[in-house]
């Protein structure tokens, strides 16, 4: 059977509509990895990552919010906070769904460090919009401390971080021997606490790692055999929302770049996934696919999603 890592979207932790209370992050995540639970059951072995985006933008407004009263906390430690309650979140549930398939495994979250080259040229040109919407005064009092703000399509004010590209991950030996000791590891989550590299120690830094790239990379150093993107939609399409929207059942790399610059998927949504697909398989990975989490059995064998070998 098949090392695969699949990485959860947001839709399996806070759906569409929801405000994402803590009891309805927990009813969906719990609900998501029943259908890990069925690929585990299986016989696949599995490693989890996770995205991060409301979560910790929940996280840094009660950081705003107790401004003067509580000291700062920066993003890096926001991320690190978020993949410790999510790394939680997701342990406990995927250790309750096993128990319902009569399965014991150990499941383990591993908080993830991410290094990232502080010389990468996105780390002087912050665009990567996270957190609130302010109005102007708000903006500029964040302006004054340091933040970089922008207007955001008419909707309001934003702070924007810099999104480099992954070099390493910190932890992908510890997370190798947890998989070679069969424990079901949760890994990368948010796509992982940003770091530099100076004079041989490690530093945060305020940034936001595509998680979909993370994941990849987290594949490529683990030798999984199949990454799996987990998101809300039944198949990749041409056309997305259109009347001509096309699904695609299977592509190849090249496929797959050709549609990547013909501008068919959405930057931030689809094209990160399908950049990070074809990375994948041009590195040695067997497939990667896309789908929703409740086809992930039927995807693993072709039947659903959108496949990339």
């Amino acid at each position: 059977m098949s090392l695969i890592v699949a990485a959860l979207g947001g839709n399996a932790i806070i759906k569409k509509g929801q405000q994402g209370t803590i009891t309805q992050q927990f009813n969906n995540t719990f609900e998501s990895m029943g259908y890990i639970a069925h690929l585990i059951k299986n016989g696949h072995q599995v490693v989890l990552t996770h995205g991060n985006g409301p979560q910790v933008g929940f996280i840094m407004i009660q950081v705003e919010a107790a401004a003067g009263k509580v000291p700062y906390v920066p993003l890096n430690v926001d991320v690190a906070q978020s993949q410790g309650s999510m790394g939680y979140m997701i342990a406990q549930s995927l250790t309750n769904q096993l128990k319902e398939h009569g399965l014991e495994y150990r499941v383990a979250a591993v908080m993830t460090q991410v290094l990232t080259d502080a010389y990468d040229p996105a780390m002087k040109h912050p665009a990567k919009p996270v957190g609130s919407f302010y109005g102007k005064e708000q903006a500029d009092e964040l302006k004054r401390s340091g933040h970089i703000m922008i207007e955001d399509s008419g909707r309001g004010w934003r702070r924007v971080v810099p999104s480099p590209g992954p070099v390493r991950i910190i932890e992908a030996g510890i997370i190798k021997d947890l998989i070679s000791d069969g424990v079901i590891v949760v890994a990368c989550g948010g796509g992982g606490i940003p770091v530099v590299e100076e004079n041989s120690m490690l530093r945060g830094v305020d940034a936001v790692i595509d998680k979909d790239l993370v994941s990849t990379l987290l594949a490529i150093e683990i030798k999984a055999d199949v990454v799996m993107f987990l998101t809300t939609v039944n198949r990749v399409c041409l056309d997305f929302n259109t009347p001509q929207q096309v699904e695609l059942i299977r592509l190849t790399p090249d496929e797959a770049r050709r549609y990547l610059a013909q501008g068919h998927f959405a930057p931030g949504s689809m094209e990160p996934k399908i950049e990070a697909a074809v990375k994948f398989v041009e590195n040695g990975g067997i497939k990667a696919v896309i789908c929703k989490p409740e086809d992930v059995v039927e995807a693993i064998e072709g039947r659903a999603g959108t496949m990339i070998k």
